[in-house]
């Protein structure tokens, strides 16, 4: 299927579905250019990212497709928080919207995830987008037990997201977790189903683990790739810390970090122009 892109704007994109692998995967196209699919965070939809930085992705040459994973939200089929698993989404849908030369995006869970279809299906993708996540392997940080105490709250109001996704201790951070809780609201019609808490809490563990994602074939392709990896954090993410990309400085030879300060785990909505035309740079110098 070549679907048609959008060029709706986030908080109005209509939904659309493709059948593919025996399961309906539900996504959303705004902006016309080079494809840069997006995979999202534990708990997340297509309704969990901030529309001022899709917008602004969309406002910088790219075609930005989000969507919702097997299982959850919109899209059918079986459920699953496994990365390993997950990377059969953005695969089955690149290959469904016949797309190619595509930069694939992930945020936290879905980073890992980007990260293995990066490494399985390498083919269709030129950059790798890592937002707020953490690399194969052990690590030089762990994450904090706020976090897993957190995440599991079945209602976030915005004291959560402030701890989940930004920088409590920062007014600037707290501000722009008001703003971009708003601008998150802004949509409301058709909007995707949230991830059922149970299943959830049934998948994030108890508290920290070193490694969180043991995935050794996936480090080695991030050793010997030639192609981009850009990975944009900020500087107190309370789950994936950055000092364990920093870590990696010496062993991953295309790997670009953007770190911002006062920011935690969602940067991107935070500096939600910014994260944009950070994107566009990197994509645009790099091959």
């Amino acid at each position: 299927m070549n679907a048609v892109a959008s060029v709706h704007r986030a908080v109005s994109a209509p939904n659309q579905f493709v059948e593919v692998g025996g399961r309906t995967l539900a996504y959303r196209s705004i902006g016309e250019g080079r494809p840069l699919v997006l995979c999202t965070r534990f708990r997340g939809n297509m309704d969990v990212w901030d529309p001022a930085f899709l917008d602004g992705l969309a406002d910088e040459g790219f075609r930005v497709i989000t969507f919702d994973y097997s299982g959850l939200g919109l899209s059918t089929g079986e459920a699953t928080y496994n990365p390993a698993e997950m990377a059969r989404d953005p695969i089955d849908l690149m290959t469904a919207l016949d797309i190619s030369d595509v930069v694939l995006g992930g945020w936290s869970l879905g980073g890992m995830a980007a990260q293995v279809a990066f490494a399985v299906a390498g083919a269709r993708i030129s950059h790798l987008l890592l937002i707020g996540t953490t690399p194969p392997g052990p690590l030089v940080k762990p994450a904090e037990q706020l976090f897993f105490d957190t995440a599991v709250i079945e209602d976030y109001a915005l004291k959560e997201e402030e701890i989940l996704f930004f920088e409590p201790k920062s007014q600037a951070s707290r501000k722009a977790a008001a703003e971009s809780s708003a601008r998150i609201a802004e949509r409301t019609q058709g909007r995707s189903p949230p991830v059922p808490i149970a299943f959830a809490r049934a998948n994030i563990g108890a508290g920290p683990k070193n490694p969180i994602f043991p995935a050794d074939a996936v480090l080695e392709v991030l050793k010997t790739t030639d192609k981009p990896i850009l990975h944009l954090g900020g500087d107190h993410d309370i789950i994936f810390p950055v000092e364990n990309w920093y870590a990696l400085n010496q062993a991953l030879p295309t790997l670009h970090l953007i770190t911002y300060p006062s920011a935690g785990h969602g940067p991107q909505h935070q500096y939600p122009r910014a994260s944009a035309e950070h994107i566009a740079s990197f994509v645009r110098s790099t091959r």
